[in-house]
């Protein structure tokens, strides 16, 4: 099991390396992936300094101020909220289109005011249980209503657009993580070593997650070879 968890400390840094792999080349790839190919690349970079800090804090004599990667985690939730928000309207989908260009606006405020008034962005003990949450219950809305204009759709082709592989995987991820971001930080008080263990599931699910990712590069990669017709959003 210690063996399993230490894997998993590292596996944030290692699953955006799958979809990684798929992304390029870009040309002609449907507008709308330009959101999620910056998110690898966003994630990437947040995911390895949460890991280097997690693993060498001590060993490398971290300044005090770097030595918890909690307000990294909060940099990676709003960075997935905002550019998944905007994948969505990249979408073009002719359904709930102010709703979803007013969300991103809103969410900014909430920002704004939580983090001034109630909570600090660089709080050294946890991260923002209530920002996780909002972010995955908001990106969960987003996914549900993708599958409701779907299913009102009379459509029939042999294989799915990249974007349905792109929602279906984040789905997955906070359906899953939904609840855990919803009670962490009260569970990190009480229940610490619980807390700690559960967030392997996480680390699962972001594995998941990536490789969905990875699956819809590579039907977009498929898409411009011409060996499937291209879908697109209207």
């Amino acid at each position: 099991m210690k063996t399993i968890h230490a894997i998993l400390t590292w596996s944030e840094v290692v699953a955006l390396l799958i979809p990684l792999v798929f992304m390029y080349p870009v040309k002609n790839q449907p507008g709308y992936l330009k959101p999620v190919r910056i998110y690898v690349w966003t994630a990437l970079l947040l995911n390895i300094a949460i890991s280097l800090i997690f693993h060498y804090k001590r060993k490398w004599h971290f300044p005090q101020e770097l030595m918890s990667n909690n307000f990294l985690y909060n940099a990676n939730s709003v960075a997935r909220m905002l550019l998944f928000a905007l994948f969505f309207i990249l979408l073009r989908q002719p359904f709930m289109q102010g709703i979803k260009k007013a969300i991103p606006v809103l969410f900014i405020l909430f920002l704004a005011v939580n983090f001034l008034f109630f909570e600090d962005f660089f709080y050294y003990h946890s991260l923002s249980g209530r920002l996780h949450s909002l972010e995955t219950c908001i990106l969960l809305l987003y996914c549900l209503q993708y599958y409701f204009f779907i299913l009102t759709q009379d459509q029939h082709e042999d294989r799915r657009p990249p974007s349905f592989w792109v929602v279906t995987g984040l789905c997955i991820y906070v359906v899953i993580n939904f609840p855990i971001y919803l009670f962490y930080k009260a569970m990190i008080y009480e229940f610490r070593h619980f807390t700690i263990s559960i967030w392997d599931v996480q680390n699962m699910s972001y594995v998941v997650f990536c490789c969905f990712l990875a699956k819809a590069f590579y039907e977009a990669k498929k898409t411009n070879n011409g060996k499937i017709p291209a879908i697109q959003a209207h």
